[in-house]
């Protein structure tokens, strides 16, 4: 119902008039009031709008030049350096007080360039012009691995300190690495100390390496001669097993003859280099890495070639070259061999078929099999992997002893060979399992051998 209210004012009294649906009711105050009746109206008055109310605070402006400005940024971090002296107590002070009025986040390469260079840094590795520098940082130390452990101390502390800074860091030490050529030699080999210092504390992805593999540094030398420097570093704080493990875990394990030019990017050349430079357990590890390489290549090729179907015979022909070509010896490839075989099929789940599909393929592939194990530790090797492959696919557990057997009638696995691992060479995965499998056979083998010296010594 559509309902409008008029509201009069008089000198004499006030009144209302209410229409509704047409007709116009009159009411006076008074009439309103005595019965308790309410009536509404629109005010022509607007409504003020909220504001908003506080306190304004003034910054000064000295401290914020002095936290946003790039220029007055880099002569407070000279000021306090040239300060702070060579007493790096003083240096790794001064930088942590430094961080709550400075902007460390802004300004991150600016602080390392200064730290490490003594000013900011230009492309290329040289200092810019008319820019406060001090003598007091990395590149004016004394050349010396106690000296350089001092200063690792100090970037570490900072970076500690704040958390921020260590992918600004990483970003810093990838860009000098660049810089490489424009650096004396002596600062070079300052560099390349301190590197391997952080990459031994963990303060260093090793991926930072990257860079080393850039084609101008690499061309002229540069890279191999810094690496010397920063691996003879790295060991001499971590064993090789440690900076084995960095390596791997960024996939530069792999990488590391790219630090030669195409044309010596050979093992023979990386081996000599480094071992003339005193560091054979890099040299050893990169020919291993290789020898890794060359063996899953050979896997991934056996594999294709199986499943393609290719004649044994030239399976093996293949093989021996490999064998030839790569320095690979029997008993690496018999494991090889073992493990493309029982790769080279999708198997079926079932534990009651799995064994005949097993005895199925080895029948197939162990003409393969006995060309490649010629000699007893080739024979043990074989039993070794098949042991551990038993163990680790559970559903060839209760499989082995078949698979032995199959493998002794097709003249792969001689007897000699089986009680040896039965009695002292098999290893702890699945022991009580397949020696209990192997029990029967075992005493059959020795039966048989002794009804064979019997029959020697008759016929003697």
């Amino acid at each position: 119902m559509r309902c409008c209210v008029y509201n009069f004012l008089s000198p004499a009294t006030d009144f209302t008039l209410v229409e509704s649906s047409g007709i116009i009711f009159y009411f006076t105050d008074r009439f309103c009031s005595e019965r308790g009746f309410r009536v509404s109206f629109m005010s022509n008055q607007r409504q003020q709008k909220p504001t908003l109310t506080g306190q304004r605070f003034k910054t000064r402006k000295r401290d914020e030049k002095e936290r946003f400005d790039p220029s007055q940024f880099q002569e407070s971090i000279v000021q306090g350096l040239n300060q702070s002296g060579t007493d790096l107590e003083a240096v790794t002070k001064f930088l942590d007080a430094s961080g709550a009025k400075l902007d460390y986040r802004r300004y991150a390469e600016t602080l390392f360039d200064i730290v490490v260079a003594g000013g900011m840094l230009a492309p290329g590795g040289t200092l810019a012009d008319d820019v406060a520098c001090t003598e007091f940082c990395l590149f004016k130390a004394q050349e010396d691995m106690e000296t350089m452990q001092a200063y690792a101390q100090v970037f570490n502390k900072l970076i500690r300190r704040y958390k921020y800074l260590e992918k600004g860091f990483e970003e810093e030490i990838k860009k000098l690495l660049l810089f490489l050529k424009g650096f004396t030699e002596s600062e070079r080999n300052k560099l390349a100390m301190l590197t391997g210092i952080l990459l031994a504390n963990g303060n260093l992805s090793a991926a930072i390496l990257s860079s080393l593999f850039n084609e101008n540094l690499v061309k002229e030398g540069v890279s191999a001669c810094f690496a010397v420097k920063l691996f003879k570093s790295w060991l001499s704080e971590k064993d090789i097993n440690s900076v084995s493990a960095s390596l791997r875990k960024v996939g530069m394990d792999s990488r590391l003859m790219e630090l030669f030019p195409a044309n010596k990017r050979s093992c023979e050349h990386f081996s000599k280099y480094f071992t003339d430079a005193g560091l054979k357990e890099l040299s050893d590890f990169a020919r291993n890495q290789q020898s890794i390489g060359a063996r899953k290549e050979l896997q991934k090729e056996l594999e294709e070639q199986m499943s393609r179907g290719d004649p044994l015979k030239d399976i093996i022909i293949y093989v021996r070259e490999e064998i030839k070509k790569n320095n690979i010896s029997e008993q690496t490839m018999i494991g090889l061999i073992w493990a493309s075989v029982m790769s080279s099929v999708e198997w079926n789940k079932k534990e009651e078929l799995v064994t005949e599909q097993a005895i199925k393929l080895l029948k197939q592939y162990s003409p393969l099999l006995k060309a490649f194990t010629s000699q007893g530790l080739s024979e043990l090797t074989l039993l070794l992997k098949i042991q551990e492959y038993c163990y680790d696919n559970i559903h060839f557990m209760k499989a082995f002893q078949k698979i032995v057997v199959l493998l002794y009638k097709a003249d792969v696995l001689s007897e000699e060979a089986i009680l040896k691992w039965y009695h002292e060479a098999h290893v702890a995965k699945g022991k009580s399992v397949f020696l209990e499998q192997m029990k029967k056979f075992v005493e059959w083998l020795k039966n048989a051998e002794e009804e064979s010296e019997s029959e020697d010594e008759e016929a003697d």
